[in-house]
């Protein structure tokens, strides 16, 4: 039996490819080599930002090449890195405030609140909430809610309010860790742990093991039940 098969544009120009392939997938299949723009393959680094449209549909639409699968009549663009521009602060010197926020970005005021750029998320994260959140000062709701934020730059992509919401998570999260969060009691003591040596020989044992008997350890591991 014949393979299905979708026509898909790459920057203009038609490929044939099986339609049950992911994006990033077809456009190998399609010849094309990805040096960059291509990291884990599993929605978990976001450097494979996508535009697209379809031939049914006048709307642009946003993904992740990794895991978004191709349609007969796509046409896509990749995105690799979004330049938006990224402060330079000392988190000692911050407070966990909205003040410290609007002086960093004070591009947030422009925030519409039409959930675009939440619309455009590929990780279903509430991105407008944690935008309002910020310019609320509830530093460790926005932390909370953009915690799985990939950094991939589609949420800003499509704001037209041109905010780079990634960066402003970012911001928080580094500000409800280092001002507000707990500390960890076990962390701290496995830090004093390193730093008087106790593992020092597991090292050195790990770092003398060939690239074999490393996959062996790591395969073999304990690991947590999944149930």
């Amino acid at each position: 039996m014949s393979q299905d098969m979708a026509t898909i544009y790459v920057m203009g120009k038609p490929y044939e490819v099986p339609k049950d392939l992911t994006i990033m997938k077809a456009m190998e299949y399609a010849g094309y080599r990805f040096v960059r723009g291509c990291g884990c393959r599993g929605a978990f680094c976001g450097a494979c930002g996508t535009v697209y449209r379809t031939s049914d549909d006048y709307r642009l639409k946003v993904g992740l090449a990794c895991q978004e699968v191709v349609q007969d009549g796509m046409y896509l663009s990749e995105i690799p890195f979004f330049p938006g521009n990224k402060a330079i602060y000392d988190i000692e010197e911050l407070t966990p405030t909205s003040e410290s926020v609007l002086k960093l970005y004070p591009e947030v005021f422009r925030c519409l609140a039409c959930n675009t750029c939440t619309k455009a998320c590929p990780q279903d994260i509430e991105v407008m909430e944690y935008i309002q959140a910020a310019l609320r000062g509830d530093i460790a709701k926005a932390a909370d809610l953009s915690f799985d934020c990939l950094l991939c730059g589609l949420c800003a992509a499509r704001c037209p309010a041109e905010i780079v919401q990634y960066n402003v998570a970012l911001l928080c999260r580094r500000l409800c860790a280092r001002h507000i969060a707990p500390k960890s009691a076990h962390l701290e003591k496995r830090l004093e742990e390193v730093e008087k040596g106790k593992f020092d020989k597991d090292i050195a044992k790990l770092m003398d093991m060939d690239e074999p008997e490393l996959a062996d350890l790591y395969n073999n591991r304990d690991m947590e039940p999944r149930d």
